[in-house]
């Protein structure tokens, strides 16, 4: 089964006066949703754009593993634990947030930035903080967040191209950018389709296209 969300049915949110806007997948703060509070483990996909010199200051996360994918900018990220570093397009940032954990994110370029952020609920609580950043990561290799049961696949399309998709009890497809065709339905930026026990599928690209890909078993 196949569940389309199209982008501009994203909730709202964020500080626009403020430079930040924020349009979340799931049910979040104000937002709420009972039938729209997550997806097998995610918990969270949110849109967030910065304008220059915006951003969130220091906030605690807890029991929460956080993977953040750059679409356009730079993205300025401190933590509780030590960690500071700049994620780009093509990196994957995850944290795990464990017991604990504070951090700051900021867009300290000079242009707009923009990324998602993906947040997973972890299969057992607690436990110690974790940090990790792969840049300039492959289609080939998928990314694992073993403590949450999930998978991410980066999938980036030329036009016409084909691609498979993992046969899972779940996946979550959002794209990035371009436009799919997935399982006989037309999908843009910002779209997301939730699948339940996905078998042989594949998405073929319209056009250039970027599509993030979790695969899900819980």
């Amino acid at each position: 089964m196949i569940d389309v969300r199209r982008a501009a049915e994203r909730y709202p949110g964020g500080d626009p006066a403020a430079g930040i806007e924020t349009r979340h997948a799931f049910s979040f703060g104000p937002h709420y949703d009972p039938d729209n509070l997550r997806f097998g483990p995610l918990i969270a996909c949110n849109e967030e754009r910065l304008a220059p010199g915006a951003g969130f200051d220091e906030h605690p996360h807890s029991h929460t593993e956080i993977v953040t994918w750059v679409v356009e900018g730079e993205l300025t990220h401190r933590d509780s634990a030590g960690h500071e570093s700049r994620v780009r397009p093509g990196d994957v940032q995850h944290l795990g947030a464990a017991a604990g954990v504070r951090h700051v994110e900021r867009n300290d370029g000079e242009g707009p930035l923009t990324f998602l952020q993906m947040w997973l609920a972890p299969l057992e609580p607690g436990g110690e903080p974790s940090y990790e950043i792969v840049p300039g990561i492959a289609d080939a290799t998928p990314y694992a967040v073993p403590a949450a049961g999930a998978m991410l696949h980066v999938r980036r399309l030329a036009a016409g191209e084909r691609t498979a998709v993992p046969d899972a009890a779940r996946l979550y497809v959002h794209v990035v950018r371009g436009e799919v065709r997935l399982d006989g339905e037309e999908l843009g930026a910002g779209d997301a389709a939730r699948i339940t026990d996905a078998r042989a599928l594949a998405a073929v690209a319209v056009t250039p296209a970027e599509l993030l890909v979790w695969e899900l078993t819980g």
